[in-house]
């Protein structure tokens, strides 16, 4: 078994595609994965699997919950190197940002820079796109904007949040 951090796009935004995670950690385990755990209702997830679970997951969410939500699953040695890549330090957690891609991002390079903020400085390294947005990301044209900047989805998760899921993976 290895330990996979799962995150989800686009989900319990809005009255949208909602997903009650003690009803999927529940499906989850009625599917032979283990020791689930979730981490607040924007589909973060740390769980046990024989196999990358990322499209699996998708459909067992499409049959129970009726949609289906961009999954991304990266195992452990994945999520630490890209929590360990980030270049940007500051002790504001909702500052910095981390876009995990599911693809290689094919970047726009005009498009980025026309977005980007003056205040907004970003590092891309492997499949990761981080975000140093001192002002906020509510009114940021880039992230309103980050997919197609990027050629590829993606799901963003503030350093808090990624700090979080990093303690629940090495305290396994």
């Amino acid at each position: 078994m290895k330990t996979y951090v799962v995150l989800f796009r686009g989900i319990n935004v809005g009255g949208k595609n909602m997903l009650p995670m003690k009803q999927l950690a529940a499906v989850l385990a009625d599917n032979n994965y283990e020791d689930i755990k979730t981490y607040i209702q924007s589909g973060n997830l740390v769980l046990n699997s024989q196999i990358n679970p990322e499209n699996n997951i998708g459909t067992l969410i499409h049959c129970n919950f009726g949609f289906k939500p961009e999954v991304l699953s990266l195992a452990v040695n994945e999520f630490i190197t890209s929590v360990k890549n980030n270049p940007f330090s500051s002790q504001e957690g909702k500052a910095i940002h981390l876009f995990f891609c599911k693809y290689t991002p094919k970047i726009d390079n005009v498009k980025l820079k026309k977005l980007k903020s003056d205040s907004e400085e970003y590092f891309i390294k492997g499949k990761v796109f981080y975000l140093h947005a001192p002002d906020g990301i509510g009114r940021s044209k880039l992230v309103a904007n980050i997919e197609s900047c990027l050629g590829t989805p993606a799901t963003g998760r503030n350093l808090n949040t990624v700090n979080k899921l990093q303690s629940m993976v090495t305290n396994a």
